[in-house]
């Protein structure tokens, strides 16, 4: 059966005086603040409390977090919709999403919306659309919000009312402190300051450096028609982002469960939503060619040619 098209913006709606443009940036203090003690604690004390141990926690840990709650938690169920769950299931994607520090699920959703909406128009603000010089462009992502004079308006629906959400939204910070306690009982300080902050850190940075480069330059399959920015692809980031850098494809098929399209193109992100399909925690998953989107996209070639192209992208039932 052919699911709706799910490549719609899900949260926002666009009154007819909505600018994507006219704006200035201004510093963000809760975040700033935030996400520049992440990265003081990190570069003071990681290298003073490094154990191999520590090490480890951080490596398991951040690959957690990413896969199973920003991967698959926030990006392909909370704000795509591209798979149905239980909810308990969903809840606990979302708390790991959340534990990954970049922010609460409400903050998340309204600022991928707003980058999706703003990125489909002719012409967007330069901090939506990652143009300015890297050092720039890090300052404006992780330490300032965009302010535009006249912004679109968010109806969150079932999500906004959820008690549960409205919590982690209201403590998405002092989430990290059952996971501090355990880490400290368990290693002591240096697995606190490898398993907390140095995770942190490199995570919010991660997520602003595989952005900033998946609008500036790579591999590109598809142009979206009349986009004023496009996507490219990250390629050697596709393991640590657990699919998520391929992003010129997820900007051809947003709605799609799968973002690596092709056999070569690992997304361990949909290799887990098949693990709870297998289990049956997963089902109504969407893939692109249940997709309404020959009119709105552009083939531009892989491989040797936008031929090969067509005739290879609804590839169903293959690992990566």
């Amino acid at each position: 059966m052919t699911s709706p098209d799910r490549c719609s913006v899900n949260t926002l709606v666009e009154g007819v005086e909505a600018d994507p443009v006219a704006g200035r940036v201004r510093w963000d203090p809760v975040h700033s603040l935030w996400n520049g003690g992440m990265m003081v604690v990190t570069v003071i004390f990681a290298p003073l409390s490094f154990s191999w141990s520590a090490l480890m926690v951080f490596l398991l840990l951040t690959g957690a977090s990413l896969l199973l709650g920003h991967s698959v938690g926030f990006h392909r169920r909370l704000i795509h919709r591209s798979f149905e769950c239980p909810k308990w299931l969903e809840y606990t994607l979302v708390w790991v999403g959340t534990c990954v520090g970049m922010g609460g699920p409400f903050w998340m959703i309204r600022t991928h919306d707003l980058r999706d909406w703003a990125q489909r128009q002719p012409l967007c603000h330069d901090y939506l659309a990652h143009r300015r010089p890297m050092f720039k462009d890090a300052w404006w992502q992780m330490h300032c919000r965009l302010e535009l004079d006249r912004p679109p308006a968010f109806d969150l629906g079932q999500v906004g009312q959820d008690r549960f959400y409205r919590f982690l939204e209201r403590s998405w910070m002092l989430q990290q402190l059952p996971i501090t306690g355990v880490l400290f009982v368990c290693g002591g300080w240096s697995w606190v300051v490898w398993g907390i902050c140095v995770r942190i850190s490199v995570s919010v940075t991660g997520h602003w450096f595989i952005g900033h480069l998946a609008h500036r330059t790579g591999p590109q399959t598809w142009l979206v028609n009349e986009a004023g920015v496009q996507a490219h692809d990250v390629p050697w980031a596709a393991i640590p982002t657990m699919g998520e850098a391929w992003h010129n494809n997820h900007h051809a098929f947003p709605g799609s469960a799968r973002i690596g399209l092709y056999p070569s193109q690992s997304d361990w992100g949909y290799v887990f939503i098949q693990m709870l399909a297998a289990l049956g925690w997963a089902w109504n998953i969407v893939l692109p060619e249940q997709l309404s989107r020959a009119d709105v996209l552009t083939p531009v070639g892989r491989d040797g040619g936008s031929e090969k192209v067509v005739a290879r992208w609804p590839v169903t039932g293959q690992m990566p």
